[in-house]
């Protein structure tokens, strides 16, 4: 394993920008250490820019991943953590549940509009 990963390697690995491993420093998440003005990146912060990523991609918010991660690095530690996580992903479950009855609704008034639209154009002669 190696010892210390710099910002270029991160950002090619992960496919993301300076600016936004930066980001994710100046919001407290990421804290590596510097050499001069080189920030130089543990095994622990890949790891965690891993786990910021995946956050982001589950729909989560800074603060959400902010709060998750401050859980772990301080009590109630890693059980804390872990049930906010599940509490999170079950928040998170809930809202793409509602956003897909919403969509399935939108669907129906859409389709119900255009029958209508049809079926106007017929009474006035018009084919489709």
């Amino acid at each position: 394993m190696r010892e210390y990963y710099s910002i270029t390697e991160l950002t090619r690995e992960f496919d993301i920008s300076t600016r936004t491993l930066r980001f994710y420093e100046d919001e407290g998440l990421l804290r590596p250490m510097r050499k001069g003005r080189t920030r130089l990146f543990r095994p622990a912060d890949r790891h965690l820019l891993k786990q910021i990523l995946r956050g982001k991609r589950l729909g989560f918010s800074i603060a959400e991943i902010r709060e998750i991660i401050n859980m772990y690095r301080e009590p109630p530690g890693e059980v804390g953590q872990l049930n906010l996580m599940l509490k999170t992903i079950e928040q998170k479950r809930e809202e793409l549940r509602q956003k897909r009855r919403d969509l399935e609704e939108t669907l129906n008034e859409l389709d119900r509009a255009e029958e209508s639209c049809i079926e106007r154009l017929a009474e006035l002669g018009v084919s489709t």
